[in-house]
């Protein structure tokens, strides 16, 4: 599971007015799914397998796609969905979308396995093996997260980053450990260790959330104070801004102008040689002027 945070200052939480408060409702419907999370694998622990945790998990599966839905949605609206500006920004590719879009197949992963649980489509062998892909999916996911770097941000943002990006990678991997555990043990339901990986994880996640929370209320105050966090320049999203000024940045004019000389024949290039003048040493001039007079 990811939680994202961009320092861009071009984020679609929302219509413009109101997309500071949907970035705080997205991130308190993480909270609330890792709550629902934690019940239902509390529940899986104290008493086994019951229709009503896995329906609560259902529950979380789905709110989780949907958060890294709408996450992967505002940073695509942030550069107007134009997939060709990602090229030279290596960053906005990684992390804001392709840590969420890992995040939330994922997630969808993982409702299927507990679909065929609840079910029982052949015995629940099928979703055990998706209980295992998926959490796979999100451990990849918090690794893309962790690449999210800003470089000269002071060191309490730096600590906050690292709490919300270790919690989510240290729960993924329980989440991972529990489904592989449940198929070497039982190979057709959830176990009680199931429980209990899923418990300790389900806190992590609900950890990195608060955590995540308040990364987004101390990031919203950097927007206004850029002398603390500075903005991701030379990406995706400066190159859109000089698109739309009508302007491209020097390095890609360098660019296109090189490839353009390089497909260009020789007899094409326009002549640059051309005779210097010769100049005439002082002392020469002097005799020249006493001979002919």
């Amino acid at each position: 599971m990811v939680k994202l945070a961009s320092a861009r200052e071009n984020r679609l939480y929302g219509p413009p007015p109101s997309h500071n408060r949907w970035e705080y409702i997205n991130a308190g419907l993480y909270i609330f799914c890792s709550i629902l999370l934690l019940i239902g694998c509390l529940l899986e622990l104290f008493s086994g397998v019951s229709r009503s945790a896995l329906v609560i998990l259902l529950i979380s599966a789905v709110l989780m796609a949907a958060i890294n839905m709408h996450d992967l949605f505002a940073h695509l609206a942030g550069i107007d969905f134009r997939l060709s500006l990602i090229g030279g920004d290596k960053q906005i590719a990684l992390v804001e979308i392709g840590a969420p879009l890992i995040q939330m197949l994922g997630s969808i992963l993982t409702f299927l396995g507990l679909l065929f649980l609840v079910i029982q489509v052949d015995k629940g062998r099928h979703g055990l093996s998706l209980l295992i892909a998926g959490p796979a999916l999100w451990v990849l996911g918090s690794i893309h997260n962790s690449c999210q770097v800003y470089e000269r941000a002071d060191s309490y943002m730096q600590i906050l980053q690292k709490a919300v990006h270790l919690p989510f990678l240290l729960g993924s991997l329980l989440f991972l450990v529990g489904g592989i555990l449940s198929v070497m043990m039982t190979h057709d339901t959830l176990d009680r260790g199931w429980g209990l990986f899923g418990a300790v994880g389900s806190f992590l996640f609900l950890f990195g959330g608060m955590a995540n929370v308040l990364k987004v209320f101390k990031m919203q105050g950097v927007m206004m104070d850029v002398g603390r966090l500075e903005k991701l320049r030379g990406g995706a999203q400066e190159r859109l801004y000089r698109e739309r000024e009508g302007r491209l940045p020097l390095l890609l004019d360098e660019q296109r102008r090189r490839t353009i000389q390089h497909h260009l024949p020789d007899s094409s290039l326009p002549a640059t040689t051309s005779s210097a003048p010769t100049s005439t040493p002082y002392k020469d001039v002097l005799v020249g002027i006493t001979r002919d007079s």
